[in-house]
């Protein structure tokens, strides 16, 4: 069974919007592009999503897997952001976690 992640339980936030308050891309409308690209993609308890709208909604505790500037970026979300704040107001939203683990079988 999938999941769609706007249908989780609890409060979300736009995705393109905690993108950018978390100062993970420069505008909401670059994040927005990633997303529609289908580059961005969310981890939860329900397994691994590509998201394609920038509208879909992430909670604390997803995780976020793309890519940016030729690096592979993985990010937990730990809170939503209210504003796009300083720097170090936008590190306190995450952790930054490493690569995703390939899955044997």
């Amino acid at each position: 069974m999938s999941f769609r992640p706007d249908e989780a339980a609890g409060p979300g936030q736009r995705c393109d919007v905690w993108l950018f308050r978390a100062r993970l891309f420069k505008s909401r409308a670059l994040a927005a592009a990633c997303i529609t690209s289908g580059a961005v993609r969310v981890e939860r308890a329900g397994g691994v999503q590509r998201l394609s709208r920038p509208a879909a909604a992430i909670r604390p505790g997803d995780t976020l897997i793309f890519m940016r500037g030729g690096t592979l970026v993985r990010v937990t979300v730990l809170d939503l952001g209210a504003r796009r704040g300083p720097p170090a107001e936008a590190r306190r939203l995450y952790t930054q976690d490493g690569p995703p683990h390939a899955h044997s079988d």
